[in-house]
């Protein structure tokens, strides 16, 4: 009697079409907002360029939109600024507000985007990004000012590659909300600081890991002047929501200004407490963020606080700012140059040499 072969499987196989895509973003901060209002409806203001994918773009701010149907509006559009006339780059793009929450929203929301194909001085416009009553009503506008992000994603081509089949699908790595729903909840937390009157308690691994002060306070030499025998931690001429944005970067690697009161002042506290605890990271995150917030009611404040915690960026962003005659002689009447002439001569004294013509 003769025997049926198995059913044999049928082969598997698979392939996949891919892009190769370059992505990156670029902050846009909007200061003195109510005085742009008088800005005519069609017309903008240029940032500064900036390269993503090898391409240079740029980004106009519209106050009052790009055009008559959208001036209730503000608007904002990406020009690809490229020497080659004949340049054209395909690519996806999306603004949004700057901030924890919309920046998540962003990365998914680009990732259904259709792509453009831009060619040099070529614009496209987000023409109604947002009503302007609603903007001056939101959490957004804050000291006259508000920031927006712009997410580029430049495709180079597109190819064929093989593709395994997957049969388990592997999440990207979300430590960085495990450890934030750790500071916030709180468990498992073995130290407190104390911070004017009020408290907030930490993890002392989490925090010697990612800072060598913590762990010279926690850990080393430094621990019994510092830490009582409850666990107590009295941190002065510091302020707690300073402390507690120093917290949450120490945990998620992420900072955000968003709710701040005044975020351009407590950012430049951020910066002084990152370099207090040797967080080189964050204090160049701030660094960077300082270097948007210049204009001649800030550039001295600024100066001085870079040159006191040796901060080459915005030092330079500076005096390049300083380097406009127009701008330097609006802010050489301030009491505040002044008194950094008083207080930092050879501060000053390098400024002059600058300016100078050599």
């Amino acid at each position: 009697m003769s025997r049926s072969r198995p059913a044999m499987s049928p082969s598997r196989s698979a392939s996949a079409i891919v892009a190769d895509k370059t992505e990156g973003y670029h902050f846009l901060t909007i200061h003195d907002y109510s005085r742009t209002k008088g800005i005519p409806t069609g017309e903008g203001i240029g940032s500064q360029p900036f390269t993503v994918g090898g391409h240079r773009w740029c980004i106009y701010y519209y106050p009052n939109g790009d055009r008559s149907e959208a001036a209730d509006y503000v608007s904002f559009s990406l020009e690809l600024e490229e020497e080659d006339g004949a340049t054209a780059v395909k690519a996806q793009f999306r603004f949004c507000f700057a901030g924890e929450e919309e920046e998540a929203k962003q990365a998914a929301l680009l990732a259904l985007a259709s792509a453009d194909e831009f060619t040099s001085r070529g614009r496209w416009v987000c023409t109604k990004f947002i009503n302007r009553k609603v903007l001056e009503n939101s959490k957004h506008l804050k000291n006259n000012s508000f920031m927006v992000r712009c997410d580029i994603l430049v495709i180079h081509r597109y190819r064929s590659t093989d593709n395994a089949v997957a049969y388990v699908s592997v999440p990207p790595c979300d430590s960085s909300q495990d450890f934030g729903e750790l500071l916030e909840t709180e468990k498992g937390a073995d130290v407190v600081f104390e911070v004017g009157d009020e408290t907030v308690a930490a993890h002392r691994c989490v925090l010697v890991a990612r800072s060598p002060v913590f762990a010279a306070e926690l850990f080393g030499p430094m621990k019994e002047g510092n830490v009582a025998a409850a666990g107590v931690v009295r941190l002065e001429d510091m302020e707690m929501e300073v402390f507690k944005a120093l917290l949450r970067y120490a945990y998620t690697s992420s900072l955000s200004l968003q709710g701040m009161a005044n975020d351009h002042i407590t950012c430049r506290k951020i910066l002084v407490a990152a370099d207090r605890y040797g967080m080189g990271r964050l204090k160049l995150i701030c660094e960077e963020w300082i270097c948007e917030c210049i204009n001649v009611d800030t550039v001295v404040t600024i100066l001085a606080l870079a040159e006191q915690h040796h901060c080459e960026g915005p030092k330079q962003a500076c005096f390049d700012f300083l380097a406009d005659p127009a701008k330097l002689r609006a802010v050489m009447v301030t009491s505040g140059f002044q008194h950094l002439w008083e207080s930092c001569p050879s501060l000053m004294m390098e400024l002059m040499d600058m300016c100078l013509p050599h």
